[in-house]
């Protein structure tokens, strides 16, 4: 079976537009990391390592402490 293609979205092109999202509904970047940290087990500097690596999402997840 084919994995959906949402899996192979780099997470570094969806970030920005999670913060972009949240920024219009009046939220922050620290609050959308603080989501993201708390649904993966991320912390701040795993977060950030993970975006400058460009994995897909499908990477993004499995790698997930």
């Amino acid at each position: 079976m084919e994995k959906h293609r949402v899996f192979k979205m780099k997470f570094a092109e969806l970030y920005p537009l999670y913060i972009q999202k949240a920024e219009r509904k009046n939220r922050t970047k620290e609050e959308v990391d603080q989501v993201v940290c708390w649904l993966t087990g991320y912390g701040p500097a795993e977060l950030e390592q993970q975006i400058e690596l460009g994995n897909d999402l499908e990477t993004f997840f499995a790698q997930a402490p």
